[in-house]
């Protein structure tokens, strides 16, 4: 089954401190995001697209100090206790997603395979070109898929983040899927990332 690369999940402990590290690193600063009301989550993001990976882009995450904790666990390891106290030593790279066309038959065929990707959710968030929906696949205990080995399976709506993203200079020049390593050239220079696996 085709699943592309739909984005990088950098996980911060604010969302001040993840776009200071995004424009330290990048030398860009990240374009606004949003508030996700059923994970108490915020985010930025910044457009990676490149010929190799159209549509990517960077997501900046943090837990939302000023929502209500949500009635079940934060997706991508948000609330586990060895993942906040890495983030409080500074943003990392934490987890990636990969986009579907039909998300029910790829956790089906996954399920089938062993892999547990958790319950088809469906989310929203408003923005000023309107409603983004989706839907992704969550554990019901929050965990990364195979300890982030797997990526978070999504399937868009109407729309998708990186039609309406400001042009940015970065380009996603490599992504090992295996070993969670990202290689984005910026501004200054090309930049590794290498994933924080659980």
């Amino acid at each position: 089954m085709n699943r592309p690369l739909d984005h990088l999940v950098i996980g911060a402990a604010t969302l001040e401190q993840g776009a200071a590290w995004c424009e330290a690193s990048f030398g860009v600063a990240p374009g606004p995001g949003g508030k996700h009301a059923l994970m108490g989550t915020h985010n930025r993001l910044l457009a990676l697209s490149s010929p190799d990976f159209p549509r990517s882009y960077l997501e900046i995450i943090a837990i939302d100090p000023e929502a209500p904790a949500p009635a079940r666990r934060r997706w991508f390891d948000l609330d586990d206790a060895a993942l906040q106290a890495a983030l409080a030593r500074g943003p990392r790279l934490i987890h990636w997603v990969a986009r579907c066309d039909d998300l029910a038959a790829e956790c089906a065929a996954s399920a089938a395979a062993g892999l547990d990707r958790g319950e088809i959710l469906a989310a929203e968030r408003a923005t000023p070109h309107g409603l983004l929906r989706w839907r992704i696949a969550v554990r019901a205990d929050g965990r990364r898929p195979a300890g982030g080995t797997q990526p978070t399976l999504i399937e868009w709506g109407d729309m998708h983040p990186a039609d309406h993203l400001p042009p940015s200079p970065l380009r996603l020049a490599a992504f090992d899927a295996a070993a969670v390593v990202a290689q984005i050239d910026s501004p200054h220079g090309r930049i590794h990332l290498e994933g924080l696996l659980a």
